[in-house]
């Protein structure tokens, strides 16, 4: 198949990603071939290597791409005027909203990325999403900071260690009440959103100042 030259390239790459990702969700990373993509996208094996050097560069298109999402989800929750719980609870519904639009990119996010740019050894899409995540930890970090000046967070919070204990605290809880829907509602009798809004705020009184923990 001839080189497409109609359309820009971003637009094959658009696709290509696109056709790749469903892939990944149905058969797994490993198990997905770049003729299993090329096939899915409608390109012949020689073309896409022309948009794509190799598997390994679509899913680092993917991974920037979920973390684009997700720096989209957390902004819109804190651009939510409201009290240091609240702004809480829009974040904890922003997380849950974008693992069931998106559970393959959330997965993906939850995954190791690249920090080491000191070689040139690493793909431009690497340090992209390494950069936009480190805009994700500063707007948590100036969420955090806010909520102990003004009283509803405890004063005593190491900030670095708390961002990361966030993160990984509330992605863990969504991913195992997406695992585990069925099991939740059968043996406790809740819904995946009550059990999460009971989470949620377990995890609340843990970085809450005594009085703001209800």
């Amino acid at each position: 198949m001839a080189r497409r030259k109609k359309e820009p390239k971003s637009v094959h790459r658009e696709k290509i990603a696109s056709a790749a990702s469903v892939l990944f969700m149905d058969k797994g990373i490993e198990a997905t071939s770049m003729v299993d993509i090329a096939k899915a996208a409608g390109y012949s094996k020689a073309t896409l290597y022309v948009y794509f050097e190799n598997k390994e560069e679509i899913v680092g298109v993917l991974v920037l791409d979920s973390m684009k999402k997700l720096y989209h989800y957390i902004l819109s929750a804190l651009e939510q005027q409201e009290t240091t719980k609240e702004q809480y609870n829009f974040i904890c519904r922003g997380l849950v909203q974008y693992q069931e639009e998106f559970p393959f990119y959330f997965k993906m996010v939850l995954d190791k990325i690249n920090i080491d740019f000191e070689s040139h050894d690493y793909l431009p899409e690497e340090k992209e999403t390494y950069q936009i995540g480190e805009k994700i930890n500063e707007k948590i970090k100036k969420f955090l900071i806010s909520g102990i000046d003004k009283g509803d967070l405890r004063g005593n919070l190491k900030i670095m260690p708390t961002i990361f204990n966030f993160w990984g605290m509330l992605s863990g809880l969504i991913q195992f009440a997406a695992n585990k829907e069925e099991y939740i509602k059968k043996t406790m009798g809740l819904s995946k959103i009550q059990f999460l809004e009971y989470g949620f705020h377990m995890l609340y009184c843990s970085i809450a100042d005594k009085g703001e923990c209800v």
